[in-house]
């Protein structure tokens, strides 16, 4: 059975819509936060923390200037496949598989956290897949020699607000060709990459313009 709800873009971040309001669609947090203790989707329930490293509802809707009512987290978004329309502004999701025509790119998985491998100038990196990120990170030296792209106020939960100067950075992913822009996270949150072996992060704005095809379970990309 599949399951729809609308999707909207606003500032930057990606949320969906459920009947308690708007919930920030995160792919890069391990777990879910909302103002209420119990939140149905589908055919299921699923119990909410109030918060996740101090962040909460109110501050997620402080640093991303939407009204939303929590995080949708690796938690409940890994148990569906997802198909991410923004273009149409609908999610559709199934606890079955879905079927999306594209090319498929295999992920990796750490603490339920997707890892995709781009190319950047003919070297691979490997880099977290995280929707609610608003831009990319690169932590490598090649990041500045990419044209600018000006400076991103940004925030991270249990680190807070940062700024960051970010560059528009070529790049694919598989056999699909993107312009991210991406910026350099603090040295303290970069070290936190190296947990993993990754060198950054891929933002929303791959599926800005694109039905893509988001498959947890199966450990697949479709873009």
């Amino acid at each position: 059975m599949m399951y729809q709800l609308p999707l909207q873009l606003r500032n930057g971040h990606l949320f969906v819509e459920l009947n308690s309001g708007l919930y920030l669609l995160d792919t890069g947090a391990p777990s879910s936060f909302g103002t209420t203790s119990r939140l149905s989707i589908a055919d299921e329930t699923f119990d909410l923390q109030n918060n996740y490293l101090g962040l909460t509802a109110a501050t997620l809707s402080q640093s991303v200037g939407v009204r939303c009512e929590g995080l949708l987290g690796a938690d409940i978004l890994g148990r569906f496949d997802h198909l991410f329309d923004v273009p149409g502004g609908t999610l559709t999701f199934s606890k079955d598989e879905l079927i999306l025509d594209g090319k498929a790119v295999d992920l990796d998985i750490f603490m339920g956290i997707p890892i995709v491998s781009v190319q950047i100038r003919g070297v691979a990196y490997r880099m977290f897949f995280d929707t609610g990120a608003q831009v990319s990170y690169l932590q490598a030296d090649c990041l500045a020699s990419f044209p600018t792209a000006g400076i991103v106020k940004d925030f991270y939960p249990g680190f807070g607000e940062f700024e960051t100067e970010t560059h528009n950075v070529e790049l694919t992913i598989s056999t699909a060709s993107f312009v991210l822009r991406c910026g350099k996270l603090p040295d303290l949150l970069g070290l936190t990459l190296m947990m993993a072996n990754t060198q950054g992060i891929v933002g929303n704005q791959i599926l800005s313009d694109r039905t893509v095809g988001y498959f947890p379970k199966r450990r697949r990309l479709v873009l």
